[in-house]
């Protein structure tokens, strides 16, 4: 595992934004995007003592996870290690307040779900709209309007996120059971080794044998920070006047 972790600059993936003449269906809407992030679950065993902070919403004992990837499937950074009961935002917020932390420079974005705050540097969707995908399942209704359609097109291209992690908990039996070594010196640093092992497969693999099968307070992070970069989670009208056009240019 320390061996893996080592390599951590060599595998985890580089952002790059959405070019201007991407024809990608999925992501062609999102010029400067470079990917999606958003928590998950990984269950661990906590001490008697800790076992209270590390409650889920729905009882589990677990590690809230940020995961951050690429359009191809690839992880871009990952954080393990805080609470469960603490809040996707506020690990978010965690993560980009580190000196060595989730880097996003200015002018470009990832995309967040409806539980994140929609700002400078994270794009979320319409709240109050549809939005899940299966909600648009076959024989079902169209979007409607302008911010339906955003949502329809966000989730499509956000849900790279979903299969990241789906791909990350199908391969690696230990992701889907507590282990019952150390919390912060082993367990969390497992979920990082796994994740960096799931880009090693994607690099070098002709096809992920894993790709089409069903799905089942420690970081990395690769590359130099650049100078300029999103410094704090905030609500910003600009950022949603900025979203607002973007959603009727869509839908024009």
């Amino acid at each position: 595992m320390a061996a893996v972790l080592r390599l951590c600059n060599d595998l985890l993936a580089k952002p790059e934004p959405i070019p201007q003449d991407c024809t990608d269906e999925r992501w062609k809407w999102f010029k400067g995007c470079l990917g999606a992030l958003d928590g998950t679950y990984i269950a661990v065993t906590p001490s008697a003592s800790d076992r209270p902070i590390y409650r889920t919403r729905k009882g589990g004992l677990a590690t809230n996870v940020l995961g951050v990837c690429t359009r191809d499937v690839r992880f871009i950074y990952i954080l393990a290690g805080w609470d469960g009961s603490a809040s996707d935002s506020r690990v978010l917020r965690n993560a980009i307040e580190r000196p060595n932390g989730l880097a996003v420079p200015i002018g470009s974005y990832y995309l967040v779900d409806g539980g994140y705050t929609n700002g400078e540097g994270f794009l979320a969707p319409y709240r109050g709209k549809q939005y899940h995908l299966q909600e648009w399942g076959v024989g079902r209704r169209s979007p409607q309007d302008c911010e339906e359609l955003f949502n329809y097109r966000h989730a499509r291209a956000r849900n790279v996120i979903e299969r990241c992690f789906g791909l990350l908990k199908k391969r690696w039996a230990i992701l889907r059971s507590p282990s019952f070594y150390p919390i912060r010196s082993t367990q969390c640093r497992m979920i990082l080794a796994c994740g960096l092992l799931h880009n090693f497969i994607r690099m070098h693999m002709a096809s992920d044998p894993e790709e089409f099968a069903p799905l089942a307070e420690d970081e990395v992070l690769v590359g130099v920070e650049p100078v300029n970069v999103v410094e704090t989670i905030e609500p910003s009208s600009q950022w949603t006047q900025g979203r607002d056009a973007h959603a009727q240019q869509m839908f024009t």
